[in-house]
């Protein structure tokens, strides 16, 4: 079964706070010059936040239905993206414990560990159907445009480095075929699962934490200053999915679930193992010998993705214990 996603573009979500709501408002409108200034202090990782910067990031993917797409580069919407994107990445370079050897990180990241406390754990001995389902749901911010943040970074790179980048990213798009694409691959993984496999279908229902691992690839995919930082990101992505999709892939079939949802992380099983050499020897191993400032960025980037993932991955948890909805 293949699931077809809506081809219109997605509505405006529901607003959680002023910055949120001045965002929506401002791009149902049309109008941009009463935009807020950001106060002085705001809460990083708060979801009036974390939703005012994912809808702004949204403009440079796929936009909203009855938006203009010209407000992509209004520049008082990019002054307000810079203005929220500077306690988010102020927060993260203070919690982050920085580092300047990419190699010795990737070591680390490889060494699977034999036992954990996040979801993929859960799942693979206890979690139920209903909760793995909350989890699709989560997830679907990201692997609906899976690939598509980290894409950014090809014209950033050369020689080596980009040429095997492209090759990883020319199978999370399918290897030219629309039905493999990872994203797609999802959306077959929703339908499946009974849960709606349209482009950010679950946006309002999610939670801050969760929007601050998609928006994280957002904030280095956009930057050229960054570029470090998005390619250790996938590299992370990369070294450590295959272990944690092993993991879901036996968590599933003890539940029974359907083929689609199984095969999805089966795939990542067998292709991330692969992607994990290309991306420690020719990406990484390449831009770093190439551009050796990069370094401490390089380890920044796989470092946000893990703080950021257990941030996310606790509070899934933490919900469950208390035998509640993780969703909003």
């Amino acid at each position: 079964m293949t699931a077809t996603t809506a081809p219109v573009a997605p509505g405006l979500p529901a607003a959680c706070g002023p910055l949120s709501e001045a965002v929506v408002t401002a791009l149902s409108s049309g109008v941009t010059r009463a935009l807020p200034v950001v106060p002085g202090y705001v809460d990083p990782l708060g979801r009036d936040l974390q939703l005012a910067l994912q809808t702004l990031y949204e403009l440079h993917y796929r936009g909203f239905a009855g938006v203009d797409p010209g407000l992509e580069w209004d520049p008082e919407l990019l002054r307000l993206r810079a203005a929220l994107e500077a306690p988010f990445l102020a927060y993260l370079r203070e919690n982050v414990e920085p580092g300047d050897d990419p190699a010795a990180e990737m070591d680390l990241l490889s060494v699977e560990e034999t036992s954990g406390t996040g979801p993929s754990w859960f799942f693979r001995d206890e979690g139920s159907w209903e909760q793995m389902r909350e989890y699709f749901a989560h997830r679907s911010l990201y692997h609906l445009k899976e690939g598509d943040p980290h894409a950014w970074a090809i014209p950033r790179l050369r020689g080596r480095a980009k040429a095997s980048f492209v090759a990883v990213e020319f199978d999370e798009f399918g290897g030219g075929r629309g039905d493999r694409v990872h994203q797609q691959l999802w959306a077959d993984l929703m339908a499946a699962a009974g849960l709606d496999p349209t482009y950010l279908g679950y946006q309002d229902r999610v939670t801050a934490e969760t929007l601050a691992t998609v928006n994280l690839m957002s904030l280095l995919g956009l930057h050229r200053a960054l570029r470090g930082a998005a390619i250790g990101h996938f590299a992370a992505i990369e070294i450590t999915s295959s272990p944690g999709s092993a993991r879901l892939v036996a968590g599933l079939r003890r539940m029974g679930a359907p083929e689609e949802c199984v095969h999805f992380y089966a795939e990542h099983v067998e292709a991330d193992a692969v992607h994990e050499q290309v991306m420690r020897h020719d990406v990484v191993g390449d831009l770093v010998e190439r551009e050796p400032e990069l370094a401490a960025d390089v380890v920044f980037g796989m470092r946000a993705l893990a703080f950021l993932d257990d941030l996310s991955g606790d509070q899934l948890m933490a919900a469950w214990e208390r035998g509640e909805s993780s969703l909003l």
